[in-house]
Parts: structure tokens; C-alpha cells; sequence
């Protein structure tokens, strides 16, 4: 070593100074080992959810079993005036009751008319024949 003494002071700082340094550099590479493991950690579980949302995607959405298919009700006002008359009632009807319950005069042109109506809505399943020419909702 040097004798002088201001470059022992300066060597001897260099030597704590390098000293402190590999301190913190061997915490940090500690750290680095630490945190790469955290790393590939979180990698492996991201990859696992991207995973999932691409198998849930994949499932094809189950038919509603609860609900049956809602049946197409022709809009022409007849046929919703003979359908409020259903929802005001719970037994089951008659084309001639319907004429009573419309208004309309009882001769064959209506009564056959409004037989017509309520095949054709028992066709589309939005009424029911129990009986010939006995009309209901279904369930009643």
C-alpha cells in the first residue's frame, strides 16, 4: 500500500465502497431469483385462465328447458280480441260463446269465422281443442 496518507484514506473508502456494493448486488440477484419465480408463477396461472376462457367460449349455450318457445300470435285485431277474451275467462269456450262475448250476431258467417280464427291459433299451439269445437288456453 501506499504511504501517503490521503490515497490509504481514498483506497480504503474504494474498498468499503466495493464491499457495499457486492452487499446490495448479491440482495438484488437474491431478489431477481425471488421475483423471476414470482414471475413464471404468475405466467403459468395467466396462461391457465386464458386457457379457460377459451374452453368456456367454446361450449355451446344450452336450449332454455324451463321456458317452451313462445308461439307466434297473428297481429290482426281479431285475433287479440279473441285472446282477451281468454284472459278474462278460465273455461274453456265455444265459437258461439265468443260471438256473445264480442257482440257480434250469431248467424254462421261469424260463429264459423271465429271457428276458423280459433283453429288456426290452435294450429300455432296458443289455444287447445280439448273437445271438437271446445276452445281453451292451455292449462285450463
Amino acid at each position: 500500500m501506499s504511504g501517503n496518507p490521503q490515497i490509504r484514506a481514498v483506497l480504503e473508502y474504494v474498498e468499503a465502497r466495493e464491499a457495499e456494493l457486492g452487499k446490495q448486488a448479491g440482495e438484488i440477484r437474491s431478489r431477481i431469483g425471488e421475483l423471476t419465480g414470482r414471475l413464471g408463477e404468475l405466467d403459468a396461472e395467466s396462461e391457465n385462465l386464458r386457457i379457460t376462457r377459451k374452453t368456456l367460449l367454446a361450449i355451446p349455450a344450452p336450449a332454455p328447458a324451463d321456458e317452451p318457445p313462445v308461439p307466434d300470435v297473428p297481429d290482426h285485431p281479431a285475433y287479440q280480441q279473441l285472446l282477451a277474451v281468454f284472459a278474462d275467462t278460465a273455461t274453456p269456450l265455444r265459437a258461439r260463446d265468443l260471438c256473445q262475448a264480442l257482440d257480434l250476431p250469431i248467424v254462421p258467417k261469424h260463429t264459423e269465422g271465429i271457428r276458423s280464427k280459433l283453429k288456426r291459433l290452435v294450429t300455432r299451439g296458443i289455444l287447445t281443442e280439448p273437445e271438437p269445437g271446445l276452445f281453451a288456453q292451455p292449462g285450463t
